[in-house]
Formats: C-alpha cells, sequence, structure tokens
C-alpha cells in the first residue's frame, strides 16, 4: 500500500511537471484515485513544499532563484501567451514608442505590432530578428547577456534604457503577487525592468497564469505601479484580490 501511495505522488508530480498547473480531475483522470484522496495526496505534497494549492488544482512549488531558458518556457501555455499578447496589443497606438522587455511572453507581442508603425526599444536578444521581420523600428539596449533567458542586464542596459521615454512599457515577470509584487529571479534584471517601468507613461505585465500567485527573489515593483494583462485561467479570487491593487485586464480563452 506504501508503494502505491509514493507510485500516485510520483505520477502527480509527473503531470505536473510536463503541464506545470493541473485541476483535481485531471489529477484523478491520470491516476485513477478517488477525488478525496488526490486531495490528500495534495496536501502531504504541499507540507513537503513540493507543489502548490491553487482554487481546483496545483501546481509545482518554484525555488525563488530559479529561472528556466528561453527554450524551455517557449512552449509552455504558448496559446495563452499569445492571447495576452494580441489582447495588450490593443493598447498600442500608431507611432506609440515602446520598451519590450525579454522574455517569452512578451516576444508574441510583436507580430500584432505589424501595422502601427511603432519604435520599439528592447533588452531581448531574441526579440530582435523578429522586430526587424516586422518593419519595426528598432532600437537594443546594451548589457551583458544572459545565456538562459538571451536578456541584456548589468548597468549597460541600465545606462541605454534611461536615454529613452516610452509610451508604454511591455514587461514579463516570474512573479506577480498581490502582497509580494512584481518579482524577478535575477537581481539586475530586476533594475532594467524597474528602470523601464519608470520612464513609462503606462507599463503593463504580461502574465500568464502560472505567474500569479508567485514570488521570485528579486523584487521589480508593487503590483499598483503596472497594470497587469493575464487569463480566466486565473482563479476568480486571486483575480478579485489583484483587482483591489491594480488594473486587470482578463482574456477570457
Amino acid at each position: 500500500m506504501t508503494v502505491f501511495h509514493i507510485d500516485r505522488k510520483k505520477a502527480i508530480l509527473s503531470v505536473l511537471k510536463k503541464h506545470e498547473t493541473a485541476t483535481v480531475q485531471e489529477l484523478v483522470d491520470a491516476t485513477g484515485a478517488s477525488e478525496s484522496t488526490i486531495r490528500r495526496d495534495l496536501t502531504d505534497l504541499e507540507s513537503q513544499q513540493l507543489i502548490k494549492r491553487l482554487h481546483g488544482g496545483a501546481s509545482l512549488s518554484k525555488r525563488k532563484m530559479e529561472e528556466p531558458s528561453m527554450s524551455e518556457k517557449e512552449s509552455v501555455n504558448q496559446t495563452e501567451k499569445q492571447a495576452i499578447a494580441q489582447a495588450a496589443s490593443t493598447f498600442v497606438e500608431h507611432r506609440h514608442c515602446l520598451f519590450i522587455d525579454a522574455g517569452t511572453s512578451t516576444i508574441e507581442l510583436i507580430p500584432f505590432l505589424h501595422n502601427k508603425e511603432v519604435i520599439v526599444v528592447t533588452n531581448g536578444i531574441h526579440h530582435v530578428p523578429l522586430l526587424l521581420e516586422n518593419g519595426i523600428e528598432t532600437y537594443v539596449t546594451g548589457g551583458k547577456a544572459k545565456p538562459h533567458t538571451a536578456a541584456l542586464t548589468g548597468d549597460k542596459a541600465v545606462e541605454s534604457v534611461e536615454a529613452f521615454r516610452f509610451d508604454i512599457c511591455f514587461l514579463g515577470m516570474n512573479g506577480v503577487d498581490g502582497r509580494q509584487g512584481f518579482t524577478t529571479p535575477d537581481p539586475e534584471e530586476a533594475v532594467v525592468k524597474k528602470t523601464a517601468m519608470s520612464l513609462a507613461a503606462q507599463s503593463y505585465v504580461l502574465a500568464d497564469h502560472s505567474k500569479i500567485g508567485e514570488v521570485s527573489f528579486a523584487s521589480v515593483a508593487s503590483v499598483d505601479q503596472a497594470a497587469i494583462v493575464t487569463t480566466n485561467k486565473v482563479d476568480e479570487h486571486t483575480l478579485q484580490q489583484l483587482q483591489q491593487e491594480t488594473a486587470v485586464k482578463v482574456v477570457n480563452l
């Protein structure tokens, strides 16, 4: 019986590693266990800090300094990220000056800017070819290239950003939490994000549901410093908490 418990919990963790989040019903289907048994297993796994309970399901616990690579992130929640990016693009007007942060959520924004004749400043190395492909006037920050995320960071990146002023700043975040604010694993990258926000008339954080309620190592800003664009995959209670702090655009999937 003990082995069965262990195998079932391994199966739960395997589902979460593959999909990042799962509902209780999805875990019931994957394991053949009852709903009450799955809920008990989730409580046990949360007490071991292996998972985080969500409304109606669970997600893997994330280490505060853990930062997946671009290749690891780009296929995760991609449909959701595209829907968020399309919604965010509606805030952009003709000839706006934009800062577009490095990351797999913000890169999805670029194709939706094709006909807006915007000017973009970015610290995302992977963003540059796509911006040029779409005929967008592009400025690239200086800075140290991070091998994992292809982001330009450090003092040179901050100095580059400080030379511009933006109508809108679009940012990605690893953590979005009503109490702990916007967070990211790398303190140097946090400074770039914070600087860009301070120089923009309006800032938007593009965050799929897996980022909501998470907290990473380095603070960027409190949640009232930027509007949030996310989806209805975030549970209603969490959305209501965020909406008390800032404007939240919810995209229905």
